[in-house]
């Protein structure tokens, strides 16, 4: 607003104001003037009041007041310089201060220091102070100096109460409280100068009043003397009620003021508010000006409401370039509140981006609207750094879900263990009185029962592992690649073209570090969750899901521009990690399964076509084994493909890969051998029990076979120790020979893509060795086993039989113990057929061998004793049978065994040769069983018998009797002679019974005396107990 528009609006008001009508009712009496009795507090109000009336004089009766001008004010307006008053009006809108006389100023009755250099106050905002040291501002009601002047007092709001005490005009006047208010920064010099003053002025005055007094006494005294009789007349007239009483004209003046109340108000008002009207043009010419600027706050939430952000944010700028006197509080308010709505604006872009459904457009014209109003931090880096945080976020909220699903679980879980426990004390309570058997059969079925819920909690507690780690997954799928995407445009300078520079400084490696450390989160939770994982569900598809999840988050990161480099080899490491933790459980499993399994051994052998038609007669123990370890390596073989497609990507992978297929090749051979391993420990334990009870037996002074098992056996199963070693044998030579060559054959390929042929063959014939040295342990145990019942027939047959050998009867052909042997290993060949047919003839080697240097070794233990003495007719017994033996044995001969026969003949020719040279108290039979024995007897008579005689003489008996007796006891040696040709005659049989023995006695020297080629190297003999 222009200056001449306020001279304008000032002449309207003053013309106004002088045409009003008043109307009100005038008394019917002449009229007195009317008098204010009410005295102001102070100068400056009695001095406001004169100024109002002189104004309203001016405005009655301009005439008179033009008539006479002092040149002071103008007191009309034509007297009104207008280029000074508008100068005035000026000066009042930039400094707030009343417009000063021109020559005159107010000097204080006191000289005061500071006073001459202060600006001036308008006279309704201060009054002096009484200490004479300044002005005393009433809106703040501190003190105003020269020292205080030049720094602008703050507004404050001032209690009235307070204000009644400050003022000293005032009845509550306290004055320690107006000095530590109002001269609390007054230095203690001023202080007490202000009091001295104060001081001089109360005695000036008091002096003034005793002189006026003194002066006008006299007057004092008529004076008092009037108001005397003044006072007994309104007496007397106040007690005559008919007089014209105080009470009566109190009524008339309050009437009076009444009226002249109503009438007057409002001029009286306005004349009093000149300046207040001043002010009020002023402010209101200010509103004209700033009218846009006073309208923003609502122009801006208008624009904001309607969703008009570009047209909000350039109000706003158009505000901020607007210069504003640096005095004018209201609008630095106005400035304030716009700040205020842009403030919440601001707020409300940045929870905008939270959004997690925002995208690209949108979250790009935020971006630009915020860089627009100057943030003070950058939208990029909070966007990037809100989504970081609300990625891990939803990690920590799977976590805290998941925690408390298996908390909730595991309760409940422990609430039906506690009821199953209350149920089976009641249970036990009514079953006491029952039978031992009964409650143990309950007991069992009990804890049967109560391991199906426990499988049950474990195999629910893991498929919550599972949802958790399939949650976590689907978190970094959903989130990350959206994530790298930004931080991908921002890169690119996409977000640079709003005009901040601030966006193209975040760099890609530090959102990928964000998101390696949002990984890092993820693996550890996902890998501590897969250990967790029950190693007994690890046929349940709980692992190998989580694995597949990995995998798809793998392929997602791998998609173009879905997560930085790091990110897609930290899951891959973490996939290769959890893989190989889930193919070394999966051995662990088989390990553990196979010991298992190898504890419950059945003892049932399966059906020719259950075993592939193997001539192994093996339990169900192997195939069980097979279907563990083709489980555990179906699963190990889908995984190591994955594996492989993954390590043809790199060369790190590569290596990997390599070790985990080497890991496998090992725990492969490795169970295989564990399974061997347990099958041996089946067998050794049995052996040691077999010798425990033939020990046990030996020393109560009785022999007789092992004791079968007859704890609840399973129909149609070994019972037998002796058969179950030879099924132990069984199991033994069936994974020799088919098992490890099957299962090798079917997954080698696992392994095999870096390593050779050669390496193949090593790795079989490894296990071949390996099982080849278990199966000699156990059939050690075995022909143990069986050499101690060959030892005991042989004992029986050459010791036990109850025959003199010094005065043996005459030869009739084999005697019972001899066929009794014999039966022995009869029982072995049809015991080895039935349970291990294909170590027949090597246990029936060993078996012969045994029986042989058994034979051997008894004969030369009691040659001194029970065979002091060997007559002819004993040695050519000897002699038929030991053909026999050989003649029905020969197939399972080996030079070794051929050997040990000539030194047993030979040991018994000289034996018999020492026992004819000797005199013998043996009777003798006389009867003649064979022809030549009277020249036998006869040179019996004169001395010794040649060994040639002796040989001779067994010869003669064996071509008599050896074919018959072939023949009779074919039936009992038919397993062992079905190819022998029993129709050659016996000239054949001697020459097959004596060729070697013969050419074993020519030589001068006898090998075959003493104890010389006693036994077979590769045999241990057990002693005679």
């Amino acid at each position: 607003m222009s200056d001449s528009e306020d001279d304008e609006l000032l002449q309207i008001a003053l013309q106004e104001q002088s045409q009003r009508n008043v109307n009100y009712t005038r008394p019917s009496k002449s009229s007195k003037p009317v008098i204010n009795h009410v005295q102001p507090p102070s100068n400056h109000r009695s001095s406001a009041k004169t100024r109002k009336a002189k104004n309203r004089g001016r405005g009655v009766g301009r005439k008179e007041d033009e008539k006479v001008w002092s040149g002071d004010e103008p007191d009309a307006w034509k007297r009104v310089d207008e280029a000074e008053l508008g100068r005035r009006v000026r000066d009042m809108r930039e400094t707030r201060i009343a417009p000063t006389t021109q020559k005159f100023e107010k000097k204080p009755s006191v000289a005061v220091k500071g006073l001459n250099t202060l600006q001036s106050f308008s006279r309704a905002t201060e009054f002096v102070d009484p200490l004479g040291l300044g002005v005393i501002d009433t809106r703040t009601l501190r003190l105003v100096n020269e020292y205080t002047a030049s720094s602008p007092s703050k507004p404050e709001k001032i209690d009235s109460d307070v204000r009644d005490k400050l003022m000293y005009y005032s009845e509550r006047f306290d004055p320690k409280l107006f000095l530590s208010r109002v001269h609390q920064d007054t230095a203690a010099a001023d202080l007490e100068a202000g009091g001295l003053a104060l001081k001089t002025d109360l005695k000036g005055r008091t002096q003034q009043r005793k002189q006026l007094v003194k002066e006008n006494f006299d007057c004092f005294v008529s004076c008092k003397t009037t108001i005397d009789d003044i006072e007994s007349k309104l007496r007397r007239i106040e007690d005559d009620p008919e007089g014209c009483g105080t009470s009566h004209l109190y009524s008339s003046i309050q009437a009076v003021t009444s009226v002249a109340n109503r009438a007057f108000a409002p001029l009286l008002e306005r004349q009093d508010g000149i300046a207040q009207v001043e002010k009020i043009r002023s402010v209101q010419g200010m509103l004209q000006r700033f009218r846009t600027l006073f309208n923003l706050p609502s122009a801006i939430r208008g624009n904001i409401s309607k969703g008009e952000y570009d047209l909000a944010v350039r109000e706003y700028r158009k505000a901020k370039s607007i210069v504003l006197p640096s005095h004018v509080g209201i609008l630095k308010r106005v400035l304030e509140e716009v700040e205020k709505v842009m403030q919440e604006f601001k707020g409300m872009l940045y929870r905008s981006m939270e959004d997690p459904q925002i995208d690209l457009t949108n979250l790009e014209n935020v971006v630009r609207l915020l860089l627009e109003l100057e943030p003070e931090s950058d939208p990029v880096r909070h966007y990037l750094n809100i989504q970081n945080h609300r990625i891990r976020g939803l990690l920590e909220k799977c976590t805290f879900d998941h925690e408390t699903r298996i908390e909730n679980l595991q309760n409940e879980l422990h609430e039906k263990a506690q009821s199953d426990e209350k149920w089976r004390k009641i249970q036990l309570d009514l079953n006491e009185s029952g039978a031992v058997d009964a409650s143990l059969a309950f007991t069992n079925d009990s804890s049967h029962l109560d391991s199906q819920p426990r499988d049950s909690g474990l195999e629910e507690l893991d498929a919550l592992r599972g949802r958790y780690i399939r949650r976590l997954t689907a978190v970094i799928i959903h989130h990350i690649p959206a994530f790298w995407k930004v931080a991908l445009s921002v890169s690119s300078g996409k977000f640079a073209k709003v005009g901040d520079e601030k966006s193209s400084s975040h760099s890609l490696d530090e959102v990928s570090g964000m998101i390696q450390n949002t990984l890092s989160a993820y693996e550890s939770k996902v890998h501590n969750t897969f250990l967790d994982l029950e190693e007994s569900n690890i046929l349940r598809p709980f692992m190998s899901d989580a694995i597949t999840d990995i995998s798809k988050a793998c392929e997602a990161f791998e998609a173009k521009e879905a997560a930085p480099s790091v990110a897609v080899a930290a899951l891959r490491t973490l996939q290769y990690e959890i893989t190989k933790t889930y193919i070394q459980r999966l051995s662990s499993w088989m390990r553990a399964s196979t010991e298992e399994i190898s504890k419950n051994e059945s003892w049932v052998p399966v059906s020719v076509l259950e075993r592939n038609k193997s001539s192994y007669t093996i339990s169900h123990l192997p195939l069980a084994f097979r279907s563990i370890m083709a489980t555990a390596m179906d699963q190990i073989d889908m995984m190591m493909k994955s594996l492989g497609i993954e390590a043809t990507k790199s060369e790190d992978a590569y290596i990997l890969f390599q070790e985990t297929q080497e890991s496998v090749r090992v725990s492969f051979l490795n169970c295989l051998l564990d399974f061997a391993g347990h099958l041996e420990q089946i067998g050794s334990e049995l052996g040691q029990s077999i010798s425990n009870k033939e020990n046990s037996s030996f020393q109560n002074g009785y022999s007789h076979d092992v004791e079968e098992n007859s704890l609840d056996p399973l129909p149609g199963s070994f019972t037998h120790p002796h058969q179950q070693l030879l099924m132990v044998l069984s199991n033994l030579g069936f994974c020799k020979d088919d098992l490890s060559r099957e299962m090798h054959a079917k997954y080698k390929h696992i392994w095999m893509q870096p390593r050779g042929k050669d390496d193949e063959d090593n790795d079989v014939e490894d296990l071949i060795r390996s099982f080849s040295g278990l199966e000699e342990k156990v059939l050690g145990q075995y022909t143990m086993a069986k050499a101690n019942n060959v030892r005991t027939a042989a004992v029986n047959y050459l010791l036990d039989a109850g025959v003199q050998w010094g005065g043996a009867p005459a030869v009739k052909g084999l005697r019972d113990a001899s066929v009794e042997l014999l039966h022995t290993l009869v029982a072995v060949h049809a015991e080895v057929s039935a349970g291990c047919k294909p170590l027949l003839d090597k246990i029936l080697r060993i078996l012969v061998e045994g029986l042989i240097d058994t034979l051997l070794s008894l004969f030369h233990e009691h040659r001194d004793t029970d065979i002091r003495i060997l007559d002819a007719n004993g040695f050519c017994q000897l002699m038929l049978e030991i053909e026999f033996f050989e003649t029905i044995l020969n197939q399972y001969f080996t030079p070794d065994v051929s050997e040990s026969l000539k030194s047993l003949q030979g040991a018994i020719l000289e034996k018999a040769t020492e026992s004819s040279s000797e005199p013998s108290d043996t009777p003798k039979h006389r009867r003649r069983a064979t022809r030549g024995s009277d020249d036998l007897l006869g040179d019996d008579k004169h001395g010794t018998v040649s060994p040639d005689e002796l040989i001779a003489l067994a010869q003669q008996c064996s071509n008599e009797l050896l074919q018959s007796e072939l023949k009779r006891t074919q039936i009992n040696t038919a397993c062992f002679v079905e190819s022998l040709p029993l129709d050659s005659g016996p000239a054949a049989v001697k020459m097959a019974a004596y060729t070697s023995f013969r050419g074993s006695m020519d030589s001068p020297s006898r090998s075959f005396g003493g104890k010389q080629g006693v036994g077979s190297p590769s045999f241990s003999r057990p002693k005679r107990r």
